[in-house]
Formats: C-alpha cells, sequence, structure tokens
C-alpha cells in the first residue's frame, strides 16, 4: 500500500451503490481504466500472449507489440 501511496496514485473504481460513504471518483480517469482493461483483454485473445510461450522476454515483448498493433489496425 505505501508503494501505491508513494506514487500518489488515486483511485477510480467506484463504490458500490449500498456503501455508506460514497467515494469521490473522476469518471474521465475511469472511463480510461476501462479502455486499459479492455485492451489487456483482447490482447490475452492471443494465446501465445496469454500463455506466455516465449522463453526470453525480448521476445515475448516483440509478440505484445505485434499482437498490439493487430488489435490496433483492426
Amino acid at each position: 500500500m505505501s508503494f501505491i501511496e508513494a506514487q500518489e496514485a488515486e483511485a477510480v473504481i467506484p463504490s458500490k451503490r449500498n456503501r455508506k460513504v460514497q467515494r469521490e471518483i473522476d469518471l474521465n480517469l475511469y472511463k480510461d481504466r476501462n479502455k486499459i482493461e479492455r485492451f489487456f483483454g483482447r490482447l490475452k485473445h492471443y494465446r501465445r500472449v496469454a500463455t506466455r510461450y516465449e522463453k526470453t522476454a525480448r521476445n515475448y515483448m516483440a509478440f505484445v507489440y505485434l499482437a498490439s498493433t493487430m488489435i490496433w489496425l483492426l
């Protein structure tokens, strides 16, 4: 928790409706977070990325870049 606080991170997950004290969130930041989560979901459709077939970090990142480009182009 202290690592997150040191980076001055902000909670962008909305609180439950039945919570007594509602937490304030930035809706634009929440929308950006949602886009990133959906992107990682699409990236995991590529089996090679999800199961990490590549042994070296260099080759793995190369395929992540390739899959990201394919997602971006579609």
